[in-house]
């Protein structure tokens, strides 16, 4: 009984061939001073917290001192760690796909945690303040009411309760390549602008980041003029579906509403990947405050 709850437990660990991709790009041990803890096991650690949820004080006794987990976690969370292996990891993934390396771009509300409210008023000493500043979403056509679009915790209060909205930015391989985190209530089109931004796949070699994909697909909450404006201005092929009132407006005004937008509806089946790329990050516990844990696993897993 004991062998079978002691595999349960490890079934998230990394595998050999996972370890032996995510090794080299890890931090040395410091030249002076204290040496890093098995960082495999810390990591393991790390991963069965975020999937589960569980405190960190109740983490698994065999992945040793939580203390020490908590600590790497929350560190390479503040000093950027975590985003350069992730940025090294995705290095060249559009190369398989070429010039017609095609993203798709999608948002989805997640429950916040009851306790994720109340951060503390002044930022963490240790934690530069532009790296919790949250993303600055695009303005809204028709602003309502007066309240600032940015809030500091990215939280939205709604009859359900709290909620955040993930919007990501997903390869044809499922893999998440851009994210950003808004309240709950902010609509999907406003984060597609910071999204884009935030595209910035590395070269194997010499050379300046990807930051332009040669096709971009979106559902109908991405359906804008000036999204699209955005992807014609940078030579991007948008591949997104209208919804009924814009079809039907620009129908209603006969010639002068002008030609259709070009649909290609044999690429747009391949937006599944932005959806099944959705659920790695949001059953990912605890990891939407800083980019984090839950990008990196996919795509050590998926690559």
């Amino acid at each position: 009984m004991g062998l079978v709850d002691e595999d349960r437990l490890r079934r998230h660990d990394l595998t050999d061939e996972e370890w032996a991709r995510l090794e080299p790009l890890l931090p040395a041990h410091p030249r002076q001073g204290h040496r890093w803890n098995d960082h495999r096991l810390v990591i393991n650690g790390i991963f069965f917290r975020t999937r589960t949820g569980c405190p960190w004080r109740d983490l698994p006794g065999h992945f040793g001192n939580w203390k020490t987990i908590y600590n790497r976690h929350r560190r390479w969370s503040g000093d950027g760690t975590w985003e350069m292996i992730l940025d090294r990891l995705r290095a060249g993934c559009d190369e398989a796909e070429g010039p017609a390396w095609t993203v798709a771009a999608d948002a989805t509300v997640v429950r916040a945690h009851q306790h994720a409210a109340g951060a503390r008023r002044a930022p963490p000493a240790d934690v530069d303040p532009a790296r919790l500043a949250p993303a600055a979403l695009s303005t809204p056509v028709r602003p309502r009411g007066t309240g600032a679009l940015r809030s500091r915790e990215t939280l939205g209060r709604s009859r359900g309760g709290l909620t955040a909205k993930i919007h990501l930015l997903a390869d044809s391989r499922c893999r998440p390549l851009a994210r950003v985190t808004s309240a709950g209530q902010r609509h999907d089109s406003l984060g597609f602008l910071p999204l884009m931004s935030r595209l910035k796949i590395a070269r194997r070699c010499r050379g300046r980041p990807r930051t332009r994909p040669g096709r971009v697909l979106g559902d109908k909450a991405y359906s804008s003029r000036a999204i699209r404006a955005h992807l014609r201005a940078r030579k991007i092929k948008a591949v997104i579906s209208q919804p009924a009132d814009q079809v039907q407006d620009r129908l209603n005004r006969g010639s002068r509403g002008g030609r259709p937008p070009a649909f290609d509806a044999i690429a747009y089946k391949q937006r599944n990947t932005v959806e099944t790329s959705k659920p790695y990050c949001c059953h990912m516990h605890g990891s939407l405050a800083l980019p984090s844990v839950p990008s990196g696993s996919v795509f050590v897993k998926a690559a």
